[in-house]
């Protein structure tokens, strides 16, 4: 029976699963096969990633007319096939594409893309329309469906995305295990939780505030215990990122029974002096994923983790006349992992001839087809529930 099954057959409620007596038995010998806690790693390159100049059709003499100023030169790329090439500052990621563990899938985007930060993050965020006001995220969404514990899904960060946010139970946002545990000890909180008045704060509709403060006490104090009896001695990046990514793995390979993770980069918003500023990105980008990578084969949890990078949207295939890029659409998505059905260079590159009204690439993939992939073949749900609506499968895993 797969986990989407018995999702489906199991009586379900807001606080979770009820297990009626009859199913007790089948569920202890059948968990650790159906929630075999495959995990997924959700990176944000937060800003829009240029994504032209990331994946580069060296071949096409329109991307050099087009960016007279910014274009990457052939002979400073890393080829890749007879057409695209790999910005040199990714180095560490043709390791990955050489081994089968990277699927690059392009051109990327949504029907009526929204060019705005706020609004595009939130639509890649939500799962929705880009005309539809969702106040549920994606990931929020399946941990309603398949979860009583708001730890199944942690965001590496101070505060929490609205991608973790469900109707019924949220993610959780932490930066440090043992800080976040420390401080719901405090005894303010031990005051509200030993006088809790059911009654009283029915009255005042606060009972789901105080569910939300015993489920993060409880899971603070399961994060902290379990991820401390493990940490990892690899040498990550001395920056925001490469910490996120080692807080990720520490988390990973401590067995923690959580199965998807967040966490972002920011800085991509390249309108003035490009070409820099991007290369410092992706080389932080692509340091931190690699010794992320070794550091997860080296406990043996590669094979059951999968990593998805996006941006909220790509870049102007005209550059500007600060030497930078402006707010685009479509763009390239990275899928790294050990189980890929379909590694290298998923599709081509939308045409440089061929642009939509705004000068932007056309989007070719959906990205709710991508989220409905992993959903449907790698976390085993039922993505139609979670997405409210059928997406096409692709083939990469």
């Amino acid at each position: 029976m797969k986990r989407r099954d018995f999702i489906k057959k199991t009586p379900i409620a807001t606080g979770g699963l009820f297990f009626i007596p009859q199913f007790i038995q089948a569920f202890s010998q059948s968990a650790k096969k159906l929630f075999s806690h495959k995990k997924l790693v959700i990176i944000q390159l937060k800003g829009g990633n240029d994504g032209l100049n990331t994946i580069v059709p060296f071949r096409n003499d329109i991307y050099y007319q087009k960016r007279q100023n910014i274009a990457i030169s052939k002979s400073e790329l890393i080829k890749l096939n007879d057409e695209v090439g790999l910005h040199s500052k990714l180095a560490p990621l043709k390791i990955l594409y050489d081994k089968g563990y990277l699927s690059i899938i392009n051109n990327v985007g949504y029907p009526n893309p929204n060019r705005s930060h706020f609004r595009s993050t939130d639509i890649w965020q939500t799962a929705s329309n880009s005309n539809e006001y969702l106040q549920s995220g994606w990931v929020g969404r399946f941990l309603d469906m398949t979860s009583s514990q708001p730890y199944h899904a942690i965001e590496v960060d101070e505060s929490l995305s609205l991608m973790l946010k469900g109707n019924q139970q949220n993610g959780l946002a932490i930066t440090n295990p043992k800080l976040f545990y420390q401080s719901l000890r405090q005894p303010f909180f031990s005051d509200v939780l030993q006088n809790y008045d059911d009654t009283h704060l029915s009255e005042h509709n606060l009972g789901y505030l105080y569910n939300t403060m015993i489920n993060a006490k409880s899971s603070a104090k399961y994060i902290y215990e379990k991820s401390s009896a493990k940490s990892t001695n690899k040498s990550y990046p001395q920056n925001v990122f490469g910490k996120q990514l080692k807080t990720i793995a520490d988390f990973i390979n401590s067995g923690l029974d959580t199965q998807i993770y967040y966490a972002a980069l920011t800085g991509f918003d390249t309108h003035v002096n490009q070409v820099n500023k991007q290369s410092r990105l992706l080389e932080t980008y692509a340091e931190s994923i690699s010794c992320f990578v070794d550091d997860l084969k080296d406990q043996n949890t590669f094979e059951d983790t999968l990593i998805l990078t996006f941006s909220e949207f790509g870049r102007r295939v005209q550059q500007n006349a600060a030497n930078g890029t402006d707010h685009g659409a479509a763009n390239n998505v990275f899928v790294i992992g050990k189980k890929l059905r379909q590694s290298g260079i998923y599709n081509e590159l939308s045409r440089l001839d061929n642009l939509d009204s705004n000068g932007d690439l056309k989007y070719t993939i959906d990205f709710r087809e991508v989220y409905a992939t992993i959903l449907d073949k790698w976390l085993e749900v039922d993505d139609r529930k979670i997405l409210n609506k059928s997406f096409s499968k692709l083939s990469f895993i």
